[in-house]
């Protein structure tokens, strides 16, 4: 019998599926849960061990609880009704620090528009489980599923952000833009709206896990392959002054780590124009074709894009 490092995460959700008994109308397997007509539920958990890295605030710490849940909602389409948090805290940790992550929650909430409707307090190790609330509103949920050969790939804002943010740390570089895009990620709300409602998305997911895991993830889910080009990938000017100081490549920095939280979707190029009515930013990266995984095109040359590493 295998033990659960051994089995690793992805494979453990997938030995999940084989067994649990499917409810709702889109249910394991995507960002979040779609419930009844238009309910969308989604679940995460944080930890002070894994998710808070040197330099966080206790605040900062509660504002990315609640960002990772807000961010799979934003992948759906969904917009934000409601939060519950549920704090595992060490019984020594001083009451002010408390009081700052669930202010820190609050904070991201009301971005998203919404508040905190409930959770529950117990003594622990340092953990915060969210569950953030939404509802479509009619439109039709954005899956991982969907995507077909000729769709344009896109991204909804620049990569690499907070690797680069986790390299300075390491490092010990003053870089403050790159440490706050690790501390406080946005949830694309917004924007995973307006793409829900232009009615031209195929697929999407959010890149908690990064651009190589996300472009896997579509290419199994939805049966394709993707095609990148390295060129087309958005990035802040500190990223690449990251990547030249720590001799970590920016290829790497914006691939093969996680906690980005910008969204990666396909869509009908023919309809584009919706989106820019829509006022929706995003870069185009790449095509969907008919393999069956991502590659990356690079001054020519191509290799596969493995899942991340983050």
């Amino acid at each position: 019998m295998s033990t659960l490092e051994e089995r690793g995460e992805r494979q453990l959700i997938e030995d999940f599926k084989t067994f649990l008994r499917p409810e709702g109308r889109v249910g394991p397997g995507d960002d979040a849960a779609v419930i009844d007509k238009d309910i969308v539920v989604t679940t995460d958990v944080v930890t002070f061990d894994r998710h808070f890295p040197a330099g966080m605030t206790y605040e900062q710490f509660g504002w990315y609880a609640a960002a990772v849940n807000f961010s799979d909602l934003a992948a759906m389409g969904a917009r934000p009704i409601g939060f519950t948090a549920a704090l595992a805290l060490p019984p020594i940790l001083e009451c002010q620090a408390a009081y700052d992550i669930m202010s820190g929650i609050d904070q991201c909430a009301e971005f998203c528009g919404t508040g905190i409707i409930g959770g529950d307090t117990k003594s622990g190790p340092g953990i915060v489980a969210g569950t953030a609330i939404g509802t479509m509103d009619g439109r039709k949920p954005m899956l991982r599923s969907g995507a077909r050969p000729g769709d344009i790939v896109a991204v909804t804002g620049p990569l690499g952000g907070p690797a680069a943010g986790f390299q300075a740390i390491e490092h010990g570089i003053d870089c403050q833009e790159a440490k706050e895009a690790l501390y406080m990620p946005v949830p694309r709300v917004s924007e995973g709206m307006e793409l829900s409602a232009s009615g031209i998305v195929s697929s999407c997911m959010d890149l908690s896990d990064g651009l190589g895991t996300a472009l896997n993830t579509l290419c199994g889910a939805s049966g394709v392959g993707i095609d990148v080009e390295y060129s087309f990938l958005p990035h802040e000017q500190y990223v690449e002054d990251i990547s030249e100081k720590t001799g970590v490549s920016l290829q790497d920095l914006m691939l093969g780590w996680g906690g980005e939280y910008e969204l990666v979707f396909t869509a009908d190029p023919d309809r584009l124009k919706r989106l820019y009515d829509r006022e929706v930013e995003f870069s185009i990266i790449g095509v969907v074709n008919d393999g069956d995984h991502p590659e990356l095109v690079k001054e020519g040359k191509r290799s596969t894009i493995g899942y991340g590493e983050y």
